[in-house]
């Protein structure tokens, strides 16, 4: 090959693997900053909207209740998604769980609330929130596998890492979403009609994302196991059989990762806003500077991940935020603007660093017959354990015991996924067959 044409095909191939790495960004981008405006909104306006006539604790608990439904669906939804995306290609299930997800968000920027059509109200938004789930069931495992089977030698953490910006970016865009209505509509304003902007404006992220998915071809490590061997017939039974262990660890090592994140978002912007009286906009900018936080630390820890191993990087990242449980109640209690943004700082910062690992160990924890089922469910059953409940039970903890309880509830969470990645082996230099 002349020197020409070997510069060419290195260019096509930087081109190719950019386009790789921006794909599986923006679906999970997309997909989270759908997941997140719900979170959000429970935390300022689904009670009052969707459960009136009842006090402003329990409008919050029927809120957080509906949030955890979601989590319930994932699992279903890396089964579904996982099984036809080991079967018929990784491509298609991540335009389908883009499609699902964006649908459901959509319907429930234009549901009606309970003062027009009664127990319907709540019934549906159950159903759209459960179709939310089985949305993003189906996306991150594909969205991980596209990055790890497309990824150079010795830069899976590194291409891993991509997927995992999508959280923190898609948090970022919900959060100015509000906080930008916060600044041009007046409370009356908002809880009238201003919350359903966003989920309305994820039509055209939707677009977006199905034009960059569409564009995208099957992954190497995909095509060639089909050529070699047909894919397996039920990779659920397959997946159960012979490796149910990873599962069961992989699972278990992403509940830190779920508790950190939604304690600090949901269950903090709720406290902060009612029973510290901190102005909602203020409190959506200090939620924007953490989870900057969360994005710086998410590049360190997938180079650390290369570099170190996996591992490592987590045990180390996970001690620290069982430490961190122990901050909760002096600084989230102190009612200090700046100590509670110091103190979700931190929180997402180790967020960040447990879950950009993931992107990589999830995926190299199963071989490719069940790998979009084995890691998207790992993914997401982690989800039931560390989020699907955490600020339901983390408002039951403050009225009952009181803000240190649920900074135990972190460190519990913590203690759990340390003790599941220590029982690991280490996975850096696992091929991915």
């Amino acid at each position: 090959m002349s020197e020409h044409a070997t510069l060419r095909f290195a260019r096509k191939m930087d081109f190719s693997t950019a386009r790789i790495a921006f794909a599986s960004f923006i679906g999970t981008a997309i997909e989270f900053y759908d997941f997140y405006i719900y979170g959000l909104a429970v935390a300022m306006v689904i009670g009052p909207v969707f459960f009136p006539g009842s006090d402003p604790a329990a409008q919050a608990l029927n809120a957080f209740l509906t949030f955890g439904i979601a989590f319930l669906a994932r699992p279903l939804g890396a089964l579904l998604f996982g099984h036809f995306g080991d079967k018929i290609g990784r491509k298609t299930t991540l335009v389908a769980s883009l499609l699902v997800m964006g649908v459901s968000t959509i319907l429930i920027g234009v549901l009606p609330g309970y003062d027009l059509i009664g127990w319907v109200a709540p019934a549906l938004l159950c159903l759209l929130r459960f179709g939310q789930g089985i949305g993003l069931g189906g996306e991150w495992g594909g969205a991980a596998l596209l990055a790890a089977e497309y990824a150079p030698a010795g830069k899976r953490g590194w291409f891993g890492m991509f997927p995992q910006l999508g959280p923190p970016v898609g948090f970022l865009f919900a959060t100015g979403s509000f906080l930008l209505l916060s600044h041009f509509l007046d409370d009356a304003q908002f809880r009238a009609w201003g919350w359903r902007i966003p989920f309305l404006a994820s039509a055209a992220l939707v677009i977006v994302g199905l034009y960059v998915r569409l564009k995208l071809t099957e992954t190497p490590v995909f095509t060639k196991a089909m050529q070699s061997h047909q894919p397996v017939k039920l990779p659920l039974a397959d997946l159960l059989s012979c490796h149910a262990a990873p599962l069961l660890l992989g699972a278990l090592a992403m509940v830190v990762c779920y508790a950190l994140f939604y304690i600090s978002t949901v269950f903090s912007l709720s406290y902060g806003t009612t029973t510290l009286a901190i102005p909602r906009p203020q409190f959506l900018g200090m939620l924007c500077v953490a989870v900057i936080f969360m994005a710086a630390a998410t590049p360190l820890s997938a180079w650390a991940g290369d570099r170190y191993g996996r591992r490592p990087v987590l045990l180390v990242a996970g001690s620290a935020a069982l430490l961190s449980g122990f901050l909760l109640d002096p600084m989230l209690g102190s009612g200090s603007p700046w100590q509670i943004t110091v103190f979700l700082s931190i929180e997402l910062f180790l967020m960040g660093a447990t879950f950009a690992p993931m992107g990589a160990l999830l995926p190299e924890l199963f071989p490719t017959s069940v790998r979009y089922t084995g890691a998207g469910t790992a993914y997401n059953l982690g989800g039931i354990l560390g989020a699907s409940l955490a600020p339901y039970l983390a408002q039951q903890l403050v009225l009952h015991g009181g803000l240190a309880w649920v900074g135990g509830y972190v460190s519990a969470a913590a203690a759990i996924s340390v003790l599941a990645v220590f029982l690991m082996q280490e996975t850096r230099d696992k091929e991915l067959a």
